[in-house]
């Protein structure tokens, strides 16, 4: 097992530019399977449950820059405020306002990605792109001292249909560069372009992504 997820890492970073960042997805994995991770080399884990991702980083190592990537609830930002290393998925105003409040009270700057619905299914979170257009020319984010915005974040649609999924990409990469144009031109922070998992990484390099979180590839299926 453990040189498997070595091997898998490795394999991963192998088809990755240099100015990609792999996050680790560990959720629902044991802490020894991050630790081989982690032993390998990986430093950036990805959890969507604010307990168990507390949990896991009360417990491994301190180093470890933790990406939470679920949906996140206002009333769990508290938790994690003091620690987590980005907020991948945020999807309206309320959370954003409530990320800069908890961050202030830690005197921290908790970067954070909007996350974009651009996916079919109606499953998924995020805010529509004219919803995220509202948010930025609405303007509030700016006071915010203790909240970074440094890019998107999207999921494709979970299917085989690899023209759809190339498009929702190119359609995100295309969003990223109006919003860089129109509001963060100026902002070398903005930058981050997180599409791509396990299944469709590899065309999400090459639409753009700057950030792909892989689980599946790396820690193989979840144990629940």
């Amino acid at each position: 097992m453990k040189h498997m997820i070595q091997e898998n890492l490795n394999r991963i970073k192998a088809q990755l530019p240099d100015h990609v960042t792999l996050v680790a997805v560990s959720k629902f994995h044991p802490n020894e399977r991050l630790i081989e991770a982690y032993d390998a080399g990986q430093r950036i884990f990805g959890e969507s449950h604010e307990q168990e991702m507390t949990a896991k980083h009360q417990s491994l190592p301190a180093d470890i820059e933790w990406h939470f990537i679920g949906h996140l609830q206002t009333n769990k930002v508290k938790y994690i405020a003091p620690y987590v290393s980005m907020i991948e998925a945020v999807d309206s105003m309320k959370l954003l306002r409530e990320i800069e409040k908890q961050a202030a009270k830690h005197n921290r700057v908790i970067p954070v990605l909007l996350e974009l619905h651009i996916a079919q299914e109606a499953t998924k979170y995020g805010l529509t792109l004219d919803d995220c257009r509202a948010l930025l020319s609405d303007g509030e984010w700016r006071s915010m001292s203790h909240v970074s915005i440094q890019g998107l974040m999207m999921m494709a649609s979970f299917t085989d249909d690899e023209q759809q999924i190339r498009k929702e990409f190119l359609t995100a990469k295309t969003f990223f560069e109006e919003v860089k144009r129109d509001y963060f031109a100026d902002d070398d922070q903005f930058r981050i372009r997180s599409w791509g998992m396990s299944d469709d990484f590899p065309i999400a390099v090459e639409c753009g992504s700057t950030m792909v979180r892989v689980g599946t590839s790396i820690f193989g299926h979840r144990e629940y």
